[in-house]
């Protein structure tokens, strides 16, 4: 919805959220419902219902626990029966300076200064650890803002006892917690506040009438931000840069005037402004972002516009490149099927509306931000926060790499006529594992972001990875996948429980049972597979080692379960492929299947080296 799309009218949308909530709401239907307890320092009503809508645009249907009024810390540690009932998936921690209870003052030595930064610390992270234990789940966490006066003037970060200081510290503590825990993130409200701006964001007159921590007109940015981290921790993150070229990239038209007249580089202030969003560009591939061009050019023009020597980023930075006269439209469809990912995993910068217009239009999905002029190309981009960072990976890091590798595997299979021949040239060897700890991270990850081969779309945090792992009633199981032009990473995930027949009826209904049993039937509760490993026979591997590993411990049947959605059309007929049996399809679609495990079973996969 534009309404919501950065750069946005906070106004506007306080004044009219039941409106654009309506409108959200009867939009679409395949929303990912999420519990996320909100826990305030401060007054957090209308922060909830902002937040909502910027969710709502996200595709996540929040339901949210509210905690009374500055009872974020008694409500954890105190075991609120209403917050355990609600199970959040996730808890957002809603403070600000505000709720720090001691200062320094400017008697104290250094070292009472040291006691109070450790007394204020232990304080969160006694409740951050009450968390994990109880309840399991992320936990994103409000760093502290700057205070509205200085009393020490310039020298208020210099002087230990100055709060700016004191607060600088407190917050680095907060960012080395992050560092070392999974599943907690810090949403940043001291840049959020900075870039509002400090006087309007910390205006006292909010806090004295309402005990808001920021004012009222602040809200909308505040929610915007936090959705940014909430969507990302829940799979709900782009993929893919897509950019126009001519007065996107660089001014001028590289087919008009020349890749020799092309503005861009140090010579003028606007060849300035392009060389810097090139290097903007070129860093996004650093946290896994794609990167393609979509442009109206000639490809021998567009390459040598790339090419041009003052420009950061280059033709090999590009997992796609579309230069032709099709419809821009059209292309961002090819982009998307090229990359094996579906179009609303898309941006696209282009400096035309029209175009921009063209494409929302007519590839219902991709996101085309209004980015302004070329000095605010970055601002808009970055505060849209379509690749919001939580956890980097190595996958992430090269996932342009392996793109890359995806097409030489795509130029090779045109070389046999022969498929089978074509995936034994591949010299594949595939590592298939019980879940390890050094993957966690990213099968959590890979849980969050497949959706079309993904049997049942469920979610999981890395806690939840971690409890499957250590339960010994499920059979775990990722894989990873090398050949001759790459590594691929971590590209499939099974979760199957050990229980018996009567567990399907619980699983029809889409719902989990409250326990494992030591029974002799596995279902199958999360099979998924990243798209960029499609028809290359992982699939066989996968299904060979959970056959292996339940012979091991006496399961004789598996059960697999498919559950509809938008995206995951394309794996309807994947149990059947496997060699399952059908034995149920429900008015809404779900279908049940059993595989009996025969004595003489013979491995599928005769492609990769397991």
């Amino acid at each position: 919805m534009r309404e919501l799309e950065y750069p946005f009218d906070g106004e506007l949308i306080l004044k009219k959220s039941k409106k654009i909530k309506r409108a959200l709401v009867e939009e679409r239907t395949d929303f990912l419902e999420k519990r996320i307890a909100v826990l305030g320092g401060s007054t957090t009503h209308d922060i909830i219902r902002i937040l909502e809508l910027f969710l709502l645009e996200q595709g996540i249907r929040p339901v949210f626990y509210e905690s009374e009024y500055a009872r974020y810390w008694q409500d954890v540690m105190f075991d609120n029966p209403l917050l355990v009932e609600f199970a959040p998936d996730l808890i957002f921690i809603h403070t600000s300076n505000r709720n720090v209870t001691a200062y320094p003052s400017m008697q104290d030595p250094p070292e009472r200064v040291e006691e109070l930064l450790s007394e204020q610390f232990a304080h969160f992270r006694v409740m951050w650890e009450k968390i994990a234990d109880t309840y399991r789940c992320p936990v994103i966490q409000n760093n502290f803002e700057y205070p509205f006066y200085r009393l020490l003037g310039n020298q208020e970060a210099v002087y230990v006892q100055g709060r700016i200081s004191f607060l600088n510290r407190l917050n680095e503590k907060f960012y080395q917690y992050a560092r070392e825990h999974e599943d907690f993130y810090i949403h940043d409200i001291n840049y959020l506040s900075a870039s509002y701006g400090l006087d309007s964001w910390a205006d006292p007159l909010y806090w004295h009438m309402y005990k808001y921590a920021c004012c009222m007109q602040a809200v909308p940015a505040f929610a915007h931000n936090l959705s940014k981290v909430v969507k990302a921790v829940f799979g709900k993150n782009k993929k893919a840069l897509v950019l126009d070229l001519d007065n996107t990239l660089w001014g001028g038209v590289v087919g008009d005037d020349g890749p020799e007249n092309l503005e861009i580089g140090q010579e003028t202030p606007m060849g300035q402004v392009y060389a810097e969003f090139q290097g903007y560009v070129r860093a996004q591939k650093e946290i896994g972002v794609m990167l393609a061009v979509n442009s109206k050019n000639e490809y021998d023009n567009a390459i040598a516009g790339l090419n041009h020597p003052e420009g950061t980023v280059k033709p090999e930075d590009f997992v796609a490149i579309r230069a032709n006269w099709e419809p821009k439209s059209s292309n961002m469809t090819a982009i998307a099927q090229e990359l094996n990912i579906l179009p609303d995993s898309l941006v696209f910068a282009d400096d035309n509306p029209a175009e921009r217009e063209i494409v929302r239009a007519q590839t219902p999905g991709v996101t085309a931000p209004e980015i302004g002029t070329p000095e605010q190309y970055i601002r808009v981009l970055d505060h849209g926060g379509f690749f919001e960072v939580t956890t980097l990976s190595e996958d992430d890091r090269k996932r342009s790499e392996m793109y890359r590798a995806n097409r030489e595997r795509s130029r090779q299979q045109e070389q046999f006529a022969d498929y089978h021949e074509y995936l034994l040239s591949l010299e594949m060897k595939g590592i298939i594992r019980p879940f390890e700890a050094v993957y966690m991270a990213r099968i959590a990850q890979l849980t969050n972001k497949s959706n079309q081969f993904n049997l049942t779309t469920r979610r999981y945090t890395q806690s939840d990875i971690e409890a499957f792992a250590a339960d010994g009633a499920y059979i775990t199981r990722y894989g990873k996948l090398v050949d001759k032009f790459g590594d691929n990473g971590v590209v499939s995930v099974v979760i199957g429980r050990r229980g018996t027949m009567e567990d399907v009826a619980v699983y029809r209904q889409g719902e989990r049972p409250p326990s494992g049993t030591e029974g002799d039937v596995l279902h199958l509760e999360l099979w998924l597979m990243s798209c960029r490993v499609l028809k290359r026979d992982m699939e066989y591997a996968m299904m060979d080692s959970v056959v292996e590993a339940c012979r091991s411990c006496g399961v004789g049947t598996v059960m697999g379960y498919y559950y509809p959605t938008a995206k995951n059309a394309m794996v309807k007929a994947f149990y059947h492929e496997m060699g399952f049996e059908k034995t149920e399809e429900t008015d809404t679609g779900v279908t049940i299947w059993r595989f009996r495990i025969p004595d003489d079973y013979q491995k599928k996969n005769t492609t990769i080296s397991v």
